[in-house]
């Protein structure tokens, strides 16, 4: 009890985040409720790892509660840990789309100056018809967005709760545009929400659309395949300590486990075959 109200300001299990949890374990109240698995739901942790995926060797790990808030700041102290004890730190990082939220974006591209390979999470894609956020393009000197029409969309730059600017559209003029059924046709004017973050994740999205971007996405896979080999082959399917600590201690000797058997491989593989000419 003693170690789980010492990880309630920690930002890996309870400043994580702000939603109470539906049910506590009352022999491991760290862990998380989640059925994550699509089967029943259980208590867990989450097991994180930073991989070099060059060479298939797990450089960190870091134990969090099952959510997505929890892995993402597991995903940043892994970062700056590596780089302060190995002193490594690395150009590119690959990810799914659950660290592709906005303000992890923005520490990634203007904090630490990585390049995120990174599928943005953006609920802006509009699904009844009428036109999305993509249908305007904004101009970054003069802070507006400009429609179909030619007309502009400003903000007040009050930052909202969801960390978010309103563009607002004229009144009169979204009323007589020939563009108002498509644009807004529920609204006196159209609105857009721009995230205050919004130039890192046009970052990412300008690298979604690269080749380094392609082969980042196929090098995923090999992170994919530590953890099967974790659950199938090294069966760490169930924990035998409790508490975070007892969930880092075992995390840590299976990525050990598994760095060593990469080293193995990587010691015993033979030195390539060169030809050599022959001249008579």
């Amino acid at each position: 009890m003693q170690e789980y109200l010492a990880t309630l300001d920690d930002a890996a299990f309870g400043a994580a985040s702000d939603v109470t949890p539906k049910f506590v374990s009352p022999s491991d109240p760290a862990a998380q409720w989640t059925g994550a698995l699509r089967g029943a739901a259980f208590f867990a942790y989450a097991d994180n790892y930073l991989i070099d995926v060059k060479f298939g060797v797990i450089m960190d790990v870091e134990a969090s509660r099952a959510i997505r808030q929890a892995e993402v700041g597991a995903s940043q102290t892994m970062i700056e840990r590596s780089e302060a004890c190995f002193g490594i730190k690395p150009e590119w990082l690959a990810a799914d789309t659950a660290y592709g939220s906005a303000s992890n974006l923005d520490w990634l591209v203007n904090q630490q100056g990585i390049a995120p390979h990174v599928p943005v999470i953006d609920k802006s894609q509009r699904e009844d018809g009428t036109f999305s956020r993509e249908e305007f393009i904004y101009d970054e000197v003069r802070d507006i967005y400009s429609c179909r029409a030619g007309k502009t969309l400003a903000t007040t730059g009050h930052v909202n709760s969801d960390h978010a600017l309103r563009y607002l559209g004229s009144v009169p003029d979204c009323r007589r545009c020939l563009f108002k059924a498509k644009c807004c046709p529920n609204m006196p004017a159209r609105r857009i929400a721009r995230d205050v973050n919004e130039a890192a994740r046009d970052v990412a999205r300008a690298l979604a659309k690269t080749q380094a971007f392609a082969r980042s996405r196929r090098d995923r896979k090999k992170v994919e395949m530590l953890f099967a080999h974790l659950k199938r082959i090294l069966r760490l399917d169930r924990l035998r300590l409790r508490g975070p600590s007892g969930a880092q201690f075992e995390f840590t000797l299976a990525a050990i486990a598994q760095n060593l058997r990469r080293l193995a491989k990587l010691v015993a593989r033979p030195p390539p075959v060169t030809s050599i000419a022959c001249v008579a």
